[in-house]
């Protein structure tokens, strides 16, 4: 990035906005605490602006996030009544062969069988999470890390 080198801003009374690069003369007339100020500044400006744009950001996405999450309410909402009306169109079915009442413990038993096989998966798959194991361990290591251990100061 290069710096303007004509015309001091500080001659002619111009000061330039926060954030606006400064002239060689202006930095070189400066003493190190006005340009810690600056840097200061600016980097304050830079973190506000970088979490305006965060914030942003996760608007426009917790917008989509939400519009995905209820095409698949719908799309399970559409799964669900396939699944209710298979299950009365079955029901229906066999009671052209059977009682009726027969014919619907048929198709509970075959959905408590449903059931049963994606509850075991369920927890099948609910004992392999581990969770956050290394943040954990990380975190329960600091309390240690800050505690004084003299045993070990060598002088």
């Amino acid at each position: 990035m290069s710096m303007p080198t004509q015309g001091s801003g500080l001659d002619s009374g111009y000061q330039p906005p926060a954030g606006a690069p400064h002239t060689a003369d202006e930095v070189r007339g400066s003493s190190i605490g006005e340009l810690m100020r600056q840097v200061t500044t600016d980097l304050s400006t830079l973190m506000r602006q970088e979490v305006e744009l965060a914030k942003a950001e996760i608007r426009q996405e917790g917008k989509k996030a939400g519009k995905a999450a209820g095409f698949f309410g719908g799309a399970g909402f559409g799964g669900y009544m396939v699944a209710l009306f298979l299950s009365l169109a079955l029901w229906a079915g066999l009671s052209n062969v059977m009682d009726a009442g027969w014919a619907a413990l048929i198709v509970a038993v075959i959905w408590g069988v449903i059931a049963a096989v994606l509850y075991s998966m369920a927890k099948k798959n609910a004992e392999r999470i581990r969770g956050l194991k290394q943040t954990n361990d990380s975190v329960q290591r600091i309390p240690d890390a800050l505690k004084p251990h003299p045993q070990e100061v060598t002088r």
